[in-house]
């Protein structure tokens, strides 16, 4: 039994995830965070050969062989007094809408960078996320074993096209072969860096700080005096770090090493500690399940951590991470109240109760049970078709909180089992998928193929990979005549008979989603603006609000 109140639990919670482009080394940082925080002995390679050493947070069988993340993952540990829920994302942009999902539970985001590459498009496209969600940024730059740009054009970079004002907290001396280490502002205190031997099996490990004066040692002719100079430069140049600019998203600090060579990661654990902020206030709305008798209006509120009553949402569900047993497990982020095991839960839009007697704390595919929870935590809830993504749970049961969106998905293709007979098992093997986010499915009202719709190609390959190893399934992929699916719902002021009279006349090219909700399927994107315009009062939308 924790000694501490609620509001003490919450502020010791640090919830965040890691968002990159590919390859920026977002999957071997989360690896030796982990390794820092005393969570596991021995970090895996992202390539290493032999099945000896494997990431944490890659467990499924195609990430392990291209070495890429494909699906969100939750690593819970404890360190130095405070409790840290790390969400691995998906860096590939084809697994968008899982990160941004993913990020709807985190308070803070660590963004890496490659120090040879800098800010790359899909880095962009996660930050526009972040800045919507108003998610406070650190920003890690890694890879410095490796020849880097000028440090000072990378923060410009950050600068003019992230809008921040960047912090930096350490300097580098150097990079890739030249790299000595580096420097803390304000405090001159020089963390040296070791070079790994050619042939050597393990790191040497890197010696401790001591001030930078004192470190004439580890510098070549001239070196040492230059990064002097550029800390006064830096330290005159560069704004200091101030954390509410920072919890506002106006500022970022700017940390920097190699995740491969363990350099610079205790660094960031401990500011992750420091700086990133505990768990938010979060908006909702008070209201009575779906089909009640007389219920009253819907009330806004604002759901404090430290309330009493146990509020959260599922913002990702995850089936067959232990193939042998067929699970199903909902991500449960908490927003307030302290979870027991055996607690029962409402779910605000179905009005199910639940008795949640096996909880499971993450640590990515590992597991173990969950006693309690309190606000900020992640909790995985097994489930049989119970909870799905967006859900809001609650032990009133009359907590909502926003929904998460469904995007309309760029490529359309018709999906079939090549053995006929499995062509049931094929519908609960898609309904499964598609209900964790892996792509969307539609099922057309006239024919009996089913429509799978994804943001990018290796969603497809993802999606053929599992159907074959969970559900021994073999599938076909065929090109579909269509090329946009848009929900339809009346316009303000329109009522249903306005989308009926449109599903009627294009009854062959409607389809519903999960959900059943009504999808117009059409053939370009000229077709779907000139829909449009005949029907004024339908409403064509790329976004769904699912839960």
């Amino acid at each position: 039994m924790s000694k501490l109140t609620l509001e003490q639990e919450a502020l010791r919670r640090r919830t965040f995830a890691i968002i990159a482009h590919p390859d920026a080394g977002k999957t071997t940082l989360t690896e030796h965070i982990l390794l820092s925080g005393g969570a596991i002995r021995a970090a895996g390679a992202v390539r290493a050969r032999g099945e000896n050493r494997r990431t944490q947070s890659d467990w499924m069988k195609i990430e392990k062989e291209r070495g890429i993340s494909v699906s969100a993952s939750v690593m819970t540990f404890e360190h130095d007094g405070k409790m840290f829920n790390l969400l691995d994302t998906p860096g590939h942009e084809d697994f968008s809408e899982d990160t941004y999902r993913t990020l709807t539970a985190a308070d803070c985001a660590i963004m890496v960078l490659d120090a040879a590459k800098g800010i790359e498009p899909q880095t962009l496209k996660l930050f526009e996320v972040c800045r919507l969600r108003d998610i406070p940024i650190i920003t890690f730059i890694n890879k410095l074993d490796r020849e880097a740009q000028d440090p000072m054009a990378l923060l410009d970079e950050i600068a003019s096209r992230l809008q921040l004002d960047p912090a930096p907290i350490w300097w580098p001396a150097e990079s890739g072969n030249r790299l000595r280490g580096m420097v803390e502002m304000g405090t001159g205190r020089f963390q040296p860096y070791t070079k790994k031997p050619s042939g050597a099996a393990e790191d040497p490990g890197h010696p401790e700080a001591l001030p930078l004066a004192d470190a004439a040692r580890y510098f070549e002719a001239g070196e040492h005096e230059a990064l002097m100079e550029a800390q006064e430069l830096v330290e005159a140049g560069y704004p200091s770090f101030d954390r509410q600019s920072f919890l506002e998203g106006h500022m970022t600090p700017v940390l920097w090493g190699s995740a491969l060579r363990h350099f610079g990661i205790d660094e960031l654990l401990a500011a992750i500690g420091e700086w990133a902020p505990p768990p938010k206030v979060m908006p909702a709305r008070k209201e009575a399940p779906p089909e009640t008798r007389n219920a009253p209006a819907p009330v806004e509120l604002t759901v404090q951590p430290g309330s009493t009553e146990v509020t959260g949402f599922v913002f990702k569900v995850q089936a067959n991470m232990d193939p042998n047993h067929r699970d199903r497990i909902a991500m449960f982020r908490m927003a307030s109240g302290s979870f027991k095991r055996g607690m029962k839960l409402k779910v605000q839009n179905t009005g199910k109760q639940l008795s949640v007697n096996a909880p499971i704390m993450f640590f990515a595919s590992d597991r173990e049970l969950a006693d309690d929870a309190f606000a900020g935590d992640v909790i995985g809830i097994p489930n049989h078709g119970v909870l799905r993504v967006g859900d809001s749970l609650s032990e009133s049961g009359l907590i909502r909180f926003a929904g998460l969106p469904n995007f309309a998905p760029e490529i359309l293709q018709r999906v079939r089992v090549k053995d006929p007979l499995k062509a049931k098992h094929l519908k609960k093997a898609l309904d499964g998928l598609a209900e964790e986010g892996v792509t969307q499915l539609f099922r057309p009202e006239i024919g009996a193929d089913f429509i799978v719709g994804a943001v990018g190609q290796l969603q497809f390959e993802v999606m053929a990979d599992r159907l074959g190893e969970e559900y021994g399934l073999e599938v076909i992929f065929e090109h579909s005549p269509y090329a946009e699916a848009r929900w339809i719902m009346p316009t303000e002021g329109g009522d249903k008979a306005d989308v009926e009279d449109f599903m009627s006349k294009y009854r062959g090219q409607m389809a519903r989603d999960i959900d059943q909700a009504p999808v117009f399927l059409a053939k370009s994107s000229w077709e779907t603006g000139y829909v449009m315009e005949r029907f004024p009062k339908v409403t064509f939308t790329k976004t769904k609000e699912r839960g």
